[in-house]
């Protein structure tokens, strides 16, 4: 069973993956002098131009398996951008099996790409209006359509926020100390491992968490890796929201005022006012992925939302990942 998903923009809802194979993507873009342009790669076994995608590996979620791959194939390191239609069609001979690929935006700038020399041998960037007239396979159009769309409605350059729930701490009932000291359990610890991978598909630039040991033992594993600092905030802890509500909620609002790559680090009875202020800021042409019944989100779960740098920070879609399934 993959790890459930789900996400949703003006154009489109995505419930999570229904078919029997499972594949995640991306559509590289940059601007320059003749406007957006896309990058395609040829793949020399089916003789084909395509989007950078492939088969998720075991235990691993769409997003990581759409970063993995454009990696892996041309050698660019990307952060994923908004997410773009799934794509959906038969595989194999005879009976034929279902098959979804996940896809997302994601800005290239200037790097170059390097193919793998297996599995794709060529790249091209070419204008986005003229990429349709080169993919060989039609379904291939159609996060090309959304792609252009966005950044025709400049919501295409974004910046993620994404909300993270702590992963699984020791239960209440066996701890006798300070609420704020409560450390996670042995499945947390290892939670807390795959949202760090997780989490690589966004690389979230700054970093807030409730002080609270269970939230802090959440982000550690990210922290270390990437070298980021934290910042704790109090108004995010279970005891404050609880006593100032408003207190969260004016926090909430104030980081989603900066703009930036964020990720905060808070827990379940804080999720309600967390999702107020997002639901407050989330257009009504944007239909909502917003989770809407108590718990909210798993252990180690994470919404992510993005934010149109071109739109004064509007945001233009939401998603919701949960990167542990026992």
């Amino acid at each position: 069973m993959p790890h459930t998903a789900a996400r949703s923009t003006a154009d489109f809802h995505d419930a999570g993956p229904s078919a029997q194979v499972l594949a995640a993507g991306v559509l590289p873009w940059r601007t320059a002098g003749q406007g957006l342009e896309v990058l395609l790669i040829h793949r020399p076994q089916y003789d084909d131009w395509s989007w950078p995608k492939g088969k998720l590996d075991d235990g691993e979620t769409l997003p990581e398996c759409a970063r993995r791959e454009v990696s892996e194939e041309i050698g660019l390191e990307i952060e994923l951008g908004i997410p773009l239609p799934i794509t959906r069609y038969s595989v194999g001979n005879g009976k034929k099996t279902p098959k979804e690929v996940w896809y997302w935006a994601a800005e290239a700038g200037r790097t170059t790409p390097v193919p793998d020399g297996k599995e794709v041998d060529r790249t091209q960037w070419v204008p986005a209006d003229q990429a349709r007239e080169l993919l060989t396979n039609a379904t291939d159009a159609e996060p090309l359509e959304a792609l252009m769309a966005a950044h025709r409605d400049q919501a295409l350059r974004t910046a993620p926020f994404i909300v993270l729930r702590h992963a699984k701490a020791k239960p209440r009932s066996s701890w006798s100390r300070a609420e704020g000291q409560r450390p996670l359990a042995a499945t947390g610890r290892r939670q807390a491992l795959a949202v760090r991978r997780l989490l690589a598909a966004w690389e979230p630039q700054k970093v807030i968490t409730s002080p609270w040991l269970r939230c802090v033992e959440t982000v550690t594993p990210y922290v270390k890796d990437t070298r980021r600092g934290f910042k704790e905030v109090s108004a995010f802890t279970e005891k404050a929201a609880k006593n100032k509500p408003h207190k969260a909620r004016q926090e909430m609002a104030r980081l989603l005022g900066k703009q930036r790559s964020t990720l905060l680090c808070t827990h379940r009875p804080v999720l309600p006012e967390i999702l107020k202020v997002l639901a407050q800021d989330l257009p009504p042409a944007v239909p909502a992925a917003l989770p809407e019944k108590d718990p909210y989100l798993s252990p180690g779960a994470v919404i992510v939302v993005h934010q149109a740098l071109d739109l004064g920070g509007r945001i233009v879609s939401v998603e919701a990942y949960d990167v542990w399934d026992d």
